[in-house]
């Protein structure tokens, strides 16, 4: 199952707001208002709820069958085939059902029928889940030699070849089955940081009143701030900043004991599995070396003056003699009138990605028409968007349009997803179907970027060329610097852990504020609250994930640069690796495509990129 989403907040700060175009009304239409053309098409999964409820029973029958089976992989080759190709129609029947229960639900969050399928298919997974859990164990138990010889010996074993390979590369860090039993049973304790920031972070932790734009008492919420830093209103940025951080302030101290235990959990979990660090032990799972990672943070580091000059660009536009940490959000250029009705956001999309050749557009086409896509918002739906499906069927996306140039950009990246997985599925058996977070990214963002090239080729208005160039340069800001300042955050705290050194909040603060400094140059007041935003940044209790924002969005922006210069043969390896699945390691699937992540050269050709449009914007913003 694959379940990609673009979230409020960090990492993207893209906000879903506004009443849909489908009617004039400002009250939200109920679902069944919905015109079809705009709904999903989900009896593409089941054509009834009661053929539902067959797959339900079949998956009981088959984690029945796979259970029965738990102590018999070392017998022989063709139990270890038995096992695995009943996990495979397993695993694909329980993605189909739980797939179509959470989509229905998701359409409108109300309806009792959908919550309760959705409730089932969430038990029938832990249940599954439960069933199947001896394999993996099972299969590192058999001696590495004798597993060789079944793969050679026995007809069908050979396609798991990979998948086998993948699982007994973790041999080493394996532990004996008593010492994993120890370790399962502790886990809970060792995510204990994680729900108690959580709970804080989300339940707890209140923020005062303050006055917006209009004069008038509001309350400070998380999802209001991002609003708020947007505000045209100076003092509203900064009065809506001092007071998120001072809120943080209150509890700097249980915060930074809470990102200190997730560390040493980090730490812990590396040394009892004997890998040199917690991030070789993160980076272990994608098959990345850590030198892709080191390359990020050296190569960034090396082009911190583009950021600089931004930020110079920046304070001089906003036209302030201070620019403030609290001024880094709200829009440099005037607010353009770009209104985009769906249909247009269509047309423009397809034309935009015309460079990835006549199928890649045959396939958009039918995604676009074929009941791929859940279009407008409607009372109870989920909020957001994201690209979703199974094995089985076709790609899904949900949307909830608003007819701007954010929603389009949200389109084109959600559709870059969905004919990512169309083309995996096409290619690949399900074994290898699904792929891996790292390039996830990829096929997203290169539309995007792609986007963003036709419409500043077509562009003849100034305003609205200033507007779209803005929209990118803080893509890279947001994505590629700064996410890669959090990942170099993460790459120190982690290390002073594993030197024994003490993490305190003062400690934390520090590392944040040399950072911030570095990163964003000359031309910014440090404000002293930013030393906290450690403290209100969830993904530092997922290690070392981030960086894959700025990894993936560099390979997309030199892959789109690759197919726009080059053509076909850039078009030819680009299409291959939408079609490769988890065929092949990561990073070894980016090199076929022409991208090189243990090399510095496709974050150089990023930033290129970056580098052309801020000389352009400094040449529109002069010439005003």
């Amino acid at each position: 199952m694959r379940y990609h989403t673009l979230m409020e907040g960090f990492p993207k700060e893209r906000k879903y707001k506004g009443v849909i175009a489908v009617n004039n009304s400002k009250t939200l239409p109920k679902r069944s208002e919905i015109p079809a053309e705009y709904k999903w098409r989900l009896e593409d999964i089941y054509k009834s709820d009661a053929d539902w409820e067959n797959d339900v029973r079949k998956v009981k029958e088959l984690a029945e069958q796979i259970a029965a089976k738990k102590g018999t992989l070392s017998q022989g080759g063709q139990q270890l085939l038995d096992v695995l190709k009943l996990q495979d129609e397993l695993l694909m029947t329980l993605d189909q059902v739980y797939v179509y229960a959470r989509m229905r639900r998701d359409e409108d969050n109300t309806n009792s029928t959908y919550q309760a399928l959705t409730d089932r298919a969430t038990a029938l997974s832990t249940q599954v889940y439960g069933a199947i859990s001896y394999i993996q164990p099972e299969i590192l138990a058999i001696p590495t030699e004798q597993l060789e010889a079944w793969i050679n010996q026995v007809p069908g074993l050979d396609h798991y070849r990979i998948l086998l390979d993948e699982i007994t590369r973790f041999k080493p860090h394996t532990l004996s089955a008593e010492e994993e039993a120890i370790l399962a049973n502790v886990s809970e304790i060792a995510s204990a940081p994680s729900k108690i920031y959580g709970m804080l972070n989300n339940a707890d932790i209140k923020f005062p009143m303050i006055t917006d734009e209009n004069g008038e008492e509001v309350e400070l919420t998380k999802g209001r701030y991002v609003q708020f830093m947007e505000c045209k209103d100076r003092r509203v940025r900064k009065e809506a900043f001092e007071a998120l951080y001072a809120t943080y302030d209150k509890h700097r101290n249980t915060i930074a004991a809470s990102l200190t235990s997730a560390v040493k959990a980090d730490v812990f979990y590396a040394r009892t599995r004997k890998y040199p660090s917690a991030l070789y032990a993160a980076l272990f799972a994608d098959n990345v070396d850590i030198s892709v990672y080191d390359n990020l943070i050296a190569t960034i580091r090396e082009h911190l003056p583009l950021m600089h000059r931004y930020i110079a660009l920046r304070k001089k536009m906003l036209g302030v003699d201070e620019l403030h940490m609290y001024d880094l959000y709200v829009p440099i250029v005037p607010e353009v009138e770009m209104k985009i009705p769906y249909q247009q956001a269509v047309e423009t999309i397809k034309e935009a990605l015309r460079p990835l050749g006549e199928d890649y557009g045959r396939v958009l086409a039918e995604g676009f028409a074929g009941g791929w896509i859940d279009v407008y918002e409607n009372q109870g739906k989920t909020s957001g968007a994201y690209s979703w499906g199974a094995y089985t069927t076709h790609p899904y996306v949900l949307m909830n349009y608003q007819d701007n140039v954010n929603n389009m950009f949200t389109l084109a990246h959600e559709m870059g997803h969905a004919l990512h997985s169309y083309y995996s599925n096409q290619t690949q058996p399900y074994t290898y179907a699904d792929y891996k977070i790292f390039v996830a990214e990829v096929a997203s963002t290169l539309n995007e970027a792609l986007l963003m090239h036709h419409l500043l080729q077509t562009t003849t208005d100034k305003k609205q060329r200033m507007y779209l160039i803005n929209y990118y340069l803080e893509q890279f800001r947001t994505t590629v610097f700064r996410q890669t300042m959090f990942a170099e955050f993460e790459k120190t705290v982690h290390a002073k852990a594993e030197q024994d050194e003490p993490l305190t909040a003062d400690s934390l603060s520090e590392i944040y504020r040399e950072l911030n400094v570095a990163y964003h140059g000359p031309e910014m007041v440090v404000d002293s609250q930013i030393d906290l935003e450690w403290a209100r940044v969830p993904h530092f209790y997922r290690n070392f994930y981030v960086y894959k924002y700025a990894t993936g969005f560099s390979a997309a922006t030199s892959l789109a640069k690759q197919i726009l210069e080059e053509g076909q043969p850039a078009v030819e390896r680009y299409l291959q690796f939408l079609k490769s699945g988890s065929s092949d390691y990561p990073l070894n699937l980016l090199k076929k495509a022409g991208v090189d992540m243990t090399s510095p050269q496709p974050i150089r050709e990023a930033l290129s990129v970056f580098a052309e449009m801020l000389t352009e914007m400094e040449q529109l913003a002069g010439a005003n």
